[in-house]
């Protein structure tokens, strides 16, 4: 448990915001130490190991980050008109595509079916984050869940010496509607079909989560990646492994050019991060981190419960 966790149990909230810690992590952390239960998440491995950019880019750009271990390709899709040529929509960005994604995931995870109902079901899981889904929130809801359902992602995971593509996209269908607001050309995603391949993959290797967590840090995408991929990974580890600021800078900076640059930018989302894993036993070095053997955000009995599927 970090400090802002001892102190909050210590001093409570607007104690502990008289301390010299970033107000940030403070409140993340209350509301996460408030929540009297939080329901199970997933998304799949490759997700914890790769990211979407966080700003965004141009409409035509392709994205790529690539590790050690994963290699993230995403494509921007095109939307038809009515003449003339297609028009690229560009790559899903920031937090609002993470969140849409990890919704996905685990909405086809638990109900153990492709398909997956966005429209009013997005809207209410959003709510229970506390996204406000009107105005330009809505907006930028409809936006992402248009670029995610057109783009083309494909995953490429190294074993060894040995290199596999995992799969090409993540949907194979999606179904539009006229937006309530009736602008012209405003469509948003009713339905969407997670692609048979990924949805395997999803099966095979996903990673549980706690919605609490994201909730608490769901403005930040930086956060979220780097609380993804703690989950993923400590408590898998069987002894302290250190991970330099070069490797941390392939999967996190990939859109920060300077690694002196990239430092400044993790430290702050890390601290984010590590709020809402009260168990994360990570260690800064000069060197980079060093990681620890830690309790997983979600013990195996709640996964176990939280991933019983109603739906053959």
């Amino acid at each position: 448990m970090a400090r802002v966790h001892q102190l909050l149990e210590e001093h409570g909230r607007n104690g502990t915001l008289k301390f010299d810690l970033d107000r940030d992590v403070i409140e993340a952390a209350a509301t996460y130490m408030a929540a009297e239960e939080s329901e199970v998440g997933f998304l799949y491995s490759g997700w914890a190991q790769s990211a979407l950019p966080h700003k965004r880019l141009a409409d035509e750009a392709v994205w790529q980050v690539r590790t050690d271990h994963v290699s993230l390709v995403v494509q921007p899709g095109f939307r038809h008109t009515a003449s003339g040529a297609p028009i690229p929509v560009g790559v899903p960005y920031g937090s609002r595509a993470r969140l849409i994604c990890l919704y996905l995931q685990s909405e086809a995870l638990k109900t153990n079916s492709r398909e997956v109902e966005l429209g009013k079901s997005l809207h209410a899981w959003l709510r229970k984050l506390d996204i406000s889904i009107g105005g330009k929130s809505m907006a930028a809801v409809r936006d992402q869940a248009e670029r995610i359902s057109r783009c083309q992602m494909s995953f490429q995971i190294k074993s060894g010496n040995r290199t596999g593509l995992v799969n090409q996209h993540i949907l194979d269908t999606a179904v539009f509607v006229d937006d309530d607001d009736g602008a012209q050309g405003s469509l948003f995603v009713e339905k969407a079909k997670l692609s048979e391949s990924f949805f395997e993959q999803l099966k095979k290797h996903p990673v549980p989560i706690e919605e609490i967590a994201i909730k608490s840090i769901s403005n930040n995408s930086k956060a979220i990646d780097i609380y993804c991929w703690l989950a993923f990974r400590l408590h898998s580890l069987t002894s302290p492994t250190p991970v330099s600021w070069k490797a941390l800078h392939g999967q996190f900076g990939a859109s920060v050019a300077r690694l002196d640059n990239f430092r400044m930018f993790f430290r702050p989302a890390l601290d984010l991060a590590l709020a809402v894993y009260p168990a994360a036993n990570v260690e800064i070095t000069d060197r980079g981190l060093t990681l620890k053997p830690s309790r997983p955000p979600v013990s195996p009995k709640v996964i176990s419960l939280a991933s019983r599927t109603p739906k053959a």
